[in-house]
């Protein structure tokens, strides 16, 4: 087979392929909001107190007389009992918390309805009582949790960590006040009709707030939601940008979008010209 020829099938498999694409739609992805695991440790302190008395008395009396004598007898007894207890215990006690942390699911949703690729249903919330339950996707799917979606994208958080520092400057009495929040999350794409898992990653959140103050001393306020804001952001762009790699890497029927290439050739060109 020429070349030519090569080069004639190839491209008209992959007409044929994006026909087909833009026939059958966007995907119809429900979005869970981010399931969290942690263990718990709290302080608890017992203290019990009790008493218990009782208290018995009996009596008896005869008397007897006759043209002769007389006679008189009486006798007693008095039986007291008391009890008491007291303990005291203190300590620690652990727990696993299972649940969905209802925030950094909003921009993930908005970058995937700017793809074009992707139409979203609203999924139910999980409020059930056993929390084991909590990562039985397909359970969760039977259940009807996801309705009118063909697919879930189901998210967990791997790890969330706040830092706040204070750093001097170096030849200066000036101090930088910085808060910062990075999110660590695992997300699996999942198929409503058959459970499997059409797409599987991590992805990650940063954000964060600096400050200068003098190290003469100050009231520093950082802004805990712009951090969060900006976690939720770039959450939602790696999100987006895997979920697309992986989709086209598998079948090549979803391409990377061209938009995001734009962006991140504009990035780097800011970054050049600087």
């Amino acid at each position: 087979m020429s070349a030519f020829l090569k080069k004639l099938l190839l491209g008209a498999a992959l007409l044929g392929s994006t026909l087909a694409v833009q026939a059958a739609g966007p995907l119809k992805v429900a979005v869970t909001d981010l399931a969290y695991e942690e263990r718990v440790q709290e302080y608890f302190r017992s203290i019990k107190a009790s008493e218990k008395s009782s208290l018995r008395a009996t009596g008896r009396e005869s008397e007897r007389e006759s043209d002769y004598s007389y006679s008189r007898r009486s006798s007693g007894s008095v039986n007291a009992r008391s009890e008491s207890s007291f303990s005291y215990e203190e300590g620690t006690y652990s727990y696993i918390d299972r649940g969905e942390l209802r925030k950094f699911t909003a921009d993930i949703k908005g970058e995937m309805l700017k793809s074009g690729y992707f139409k979203l249903s609203q999924a139910k919330p999980f409020t059930a009582k056993n929390s084991e339950k909590l990562y039985d996707v397909i359970a969760r799917i039977k259940q009807g949790m996801y309705p009118g979606a063909d697919y879930v994208l189901f998210g967990s958080i791997n790890s969330i960590e706040f830092r706040q520092e204070a750093n001097p400057i170096d030849n200066t009495d000036t101090v930088s006040h910085t808060l910062s929040l990075e999110l660590v999350g695992e997300f699996s794409l999942i198929s409503t009709k058959n459970y499997q898992v059409k797409a599987s990653f991590s992805a990650m959140g940063e954000g964060q707030d600096t400050k200068l103050m003098s190290s003469r001393g100050g009231r520093v306020v950082l802004n805990r939601g712009k951090v969060m804001s900006e976690v939720s952001k770039s959450l939602g762009v790696d999100v987006i940008k895997q979920l697309e790699e992986q989709l086209a890497a598998l079948s090549g029927d979803y391409p990377v979008r061209e938009t995001v290439i734009e962006r991140e050739q504009q990035k780097e060109e800011v970054i050049i010209f600087r």
